[in-house]
């Protein structure tokens, strides 16, 4: 028989409740909270290990929450007070999930190409951005995001809502910038740094070979680590008033450049 909760004051509604809200509880648990059907079925097909699923009837069926018990999902009923009190938006479908956080060391991504293109971001704080940055990654197909000097848990909620499930979707590491620039070395992977000073048009750049993209936060770019050991510099000609672009839409006009010299060589 399916379990129910109905009490907001059940203690697995109540670590929900800081899973949401607490980085802290995140990683000393290596639990996380996912929303919504789609980011679920995502979160499966990336190889996620769903540890229960907590599902409001009227918004998700019974039906549905039997099917991924298939998956050997821990499957609890719970009351609208209590998934009001613990979805995170209003529009994720009346399914909730605690899932197993993964180790995104370095050591752990595997390039399936022998040619990759990987997008690197350093210090990226805003979840919104971290997200819209997945989202562009998945859409591009490519091998890999790396976050260099992460600010930011990459399990928060917020990200796994701004990328659209992409999180799950998009082979992702963090590591030191120091890190992250020799695990580039050692795999033979040029890097091509959007850097204003002592640097050239990024459409004027091979991009057909094996080669990460490394961008830097609006705020304050990149730092001297990725200037001293660049493969070269690059930047997007800015023809208006402003000099800087949102980071998702710079990472996107790169990433689809390099993407155009792989399909037109």
């Amino acid at each position: 028989m399916v379990k129910t909760i109905s009490s907001l004051q059940n203690p697995f509604i109540k670590q929900l409740v800081q899973l949401k809200e607490k980085s802290k509880l995140r990683k000393q648990t290596g639990l996380f909270i996912i929303e919504g059907k789609r980011e679920v079925s995502l979160a499966i097909k990336g190889d996620y290990t769903i540890e229960t699923l907590y599902y409001y009837a009227d918004l998700f069926s019974a039906a549905e929450a039997a099917a991924l018990g298939a998956y050997g999902i821990d499957i609890i009923e719970i009351s609208k007070p209590v998934y009001e009190k613990v979805a995170h938006r209003e529009t994720t479908e009346g399914v909730i999930a605690v899932a197993k956080t993964k180790d995104l060391s370095l050591d752990n991504l595997k390039l399936s190409s022998k040619n990759p293109l990987i997008l690197v971001a350093e210090s990226p704080e805003k979840p919104g951005n971290i997200g819209a940055l997945l989202r562009t990654a998945d859409a591009a197909n490519i091998d890999a995001v790396i976050i260099a000097n992460p600010l930011t848990d990459l399990y928060n909620p917020n990200i796994i809502r701004s990328s659209v499930g992409g999180v799950f979707t998009v082979p992702l590491a963090t590591g030191s910038t120091k890190e992250v620039i020799a695990y580039l070395k050692r795999n033979n992977i040029s890097i091509y740094s959007a850097i204003l000073q002592e640097s050239v048009a990024y459409d004027s750049i091979d991009f057909k070979t094996s080669s990460a993209l490394v961008i830097g936060t609006e705020s304050s770019g990149l730092t001297d680590e990725w200037r001293d050991d660049s493969t070269a510099n690059i930047q997007i000609p800015m023809e208006g008033k402003l000099d800087s672009m949102n980071l998702s839409v710079a990472a996107g006009i790169l990433i689809f450049e390099a993407k155009r010299q792989r399909k037109h060589p």
